[in-house]
């Protein structure tokens, strides 16, 4: 299980140096750049006793830094230039680790009374910036600023949520149980190019073993299982479902966990139906919301494109919050810039609206008497959406952010939500690559989905509602500066 928050990232620190200005002064701010990257609560491996002084510029030591940053795991480095710095080390550092990459340096401060200038930082940012492109390493950059600057702890933040979204990519393990119900061509994929571009694994998991295992749980129920049931309860009101059934979504739900935890899953995109129904006479709803609620998010309807954009997401959050899946469904009745975002109930149960009541029962367009549909509206604020999808060849991601707004009330899980300009979402998803299944997430992570595109060759960038220099600026300047 991945811990939430800011450990989630191992941030490889290496301060860059030079031979020439003040090492007094280099080493000052190597460790009050410590300081404060631990004050943020950012978990670090600095470079103390690989090299003589804990800071980088000599290129016989380069070898000894990469090899402990590999062993230690990081996930990300941070290159701070102490003073101007040594630019082919600190570029071939970055070309040959191949994580994120964070460049920054403190600004000066005024010459001395005899005009000596200690580190001309600046200076030598602009040297490493231009090496890092000549080498093709995508970088981050903070601009020139104080440690204490607000901008500072935003970017670094920020870009460790980047090497969190980046992280959950590379490698990332889609469990698929089902197949592609015949009438979904929307969530056709390839299986093959997802593994050749990006190391993606589709793992293919039998339904029946899957179906075997709830059965077995469900004759023979655990403590386990009847401690689930009874906190299933305590959380939600069930209508049309007797107590063989509720055991049931409780069983299906501890199968699709261990089945996750047993491949190592990232997520899971699951043939929602009619197995589960034929099978048990449920819905798998309220089963798959459970395990989404723990870090493994389960869509709907095979959607292995959709699986994959509610990994990054959950990861930009650094697992701080669940994300949802979701159908862009109608618009709003009565605001034009606003679109009901809804599905038959798999949300997260966290996520609903306060004083709202969490039902589950039947689906409303479905026939038949199965049930274990949510029914709940879930809360607003700020609210990222998202895809991934491929593009004849290539790979795409749509994002862009809004807010809950207030709507009618309707059946399933959904919010309804506004946007600045609806008619650009509606011709961009129209125009595709897209469909109609979007994942969505609480928070404001555009910005951090725009910057992650940079470290995934192959995946272009392509955000609805703002332009790249109003994205970008979020790592470049605070309102009102």
């Amino acid at each position: 299980m991945i811990t939430p928050g800011l450990d989630a990232v191992t941030l490889g620190y290496v301060p860059i140096t030079k031979f020439v200005f003040s090492r007094e002064d280099a080493l000052r701010f190597k460790r009050l750049t410590a300081e404060r990257l631990r004050e943020l609560g950012v978990s670090l491996v600095d470079i103390e006793g690989v090299t003589d002084d804990g800071t980088l510029f000599r290129h016989e030591d380069l070898p000894r830094v990469i090899g402990h940053l590999r062993a230690k795991g990081v996930d990300a480095i941070f290159c701070p230039h102490c003073n101007f710095g040594t630019e082919d080390v600190a570029a071939k550092l970055g070309r040959e680790m191949g994580v994120p990459y964070l460049l920054w340096g403190p600004r000066d401060e005024e010459p001395l009374p005899d005009g000596t200038r200690l580190r001309d930082t600046q200076c030598g940012l602009f040297a490493t910036s231009q090496i890092l492109r000549r080498m093709d390493v995508p970088f981050t950059y903070i601009p020139n600023c104080r440690l204490d600057d607000p901008i500072f702890e935003r970017g670094v933040l920020g870009f460790i949520r980047v090497a969190s979204v980046v992280k959950s990519f590379r490698g990332m393990r889609i469990g698929q149980i089902g197949q592609r119900n015949d009438f979904f061509w929307t969530v056709m994929v390839n299986e093959a190019q997802l593994l050749e571009q990006f190391g993606i694994e589709v793992w293919q998991i039998y339904p029946t073993t899957l179906f075997d295992e709830v059965r077995r749980r469900v004759e023979s129920p655990d403590e386990q299982l009847r401690d689930l049931v009874a906190r299933m309860r305590e959380d939600v009101t069930f209508e049309g479902l007797d107590q063989t059934r509720v055991v049931a979504v409780g069983a299906l739900k501890l199968a699709l966990a261990e089945v996750a935890e047993e491949h190592s899953l990232s997520a899971i995109a699951l043939q929602c139906f009619p197995q589960p129904q034929e099978q048990f006479g449920i819905y798998p709803c309220y089963a798959n919301a459970m395990l989404a609620e723990e870090g493994v998010p389960v869509v709907c309807e095979m959607d292995v494109h959709g699986a994959i954009t509610s990994v990054m997401l959950q990861a930009a959050a650094l697992h701080e919050t669940p994300p949802f899946f979701a159908d862009l469904t109608i618009r709003h009745p009565g605001d034009d810039n606003a679109e009901l975002l809804w599905h038959c109930g798999a949300f997260p149960i966290s996520l609903a609206d306060e004083g709202v009541r969490r039902r589950v029962g039947h689906h409303f367009i479905m026939p038949g008497d199965a049930a274990g549909v949510c029914h709940w509206r879930i809360r607003g604020g700020e609210i990222t959406i998202a895809r991934f999808a491929d593009d004849r060849g290539g790979y795409r991601m749509a994002f862009g952010e809004g807010r809950g707004t207030t709507g009618p009330e309707t059946v399933g899980t959904y919010a309804w939500l506004q946007v600045e300009d609806w008619l650009e979402w509606e011709r961009r998803f129209i125009r595709g690559p897209y469909i109609h299944h979007v994942a969505g997430i609480h928070g404001h992570f555009a910005p951090i989905l725009h910057e992650a595109c940079r470290y995934i060759p192959g995946l272009s960038s392509d955000p609805v509602g703002a332009t790249d220099r109003e994205l970008e600026e979020y790592f470049w300047r605070i309102d009102g500066e």
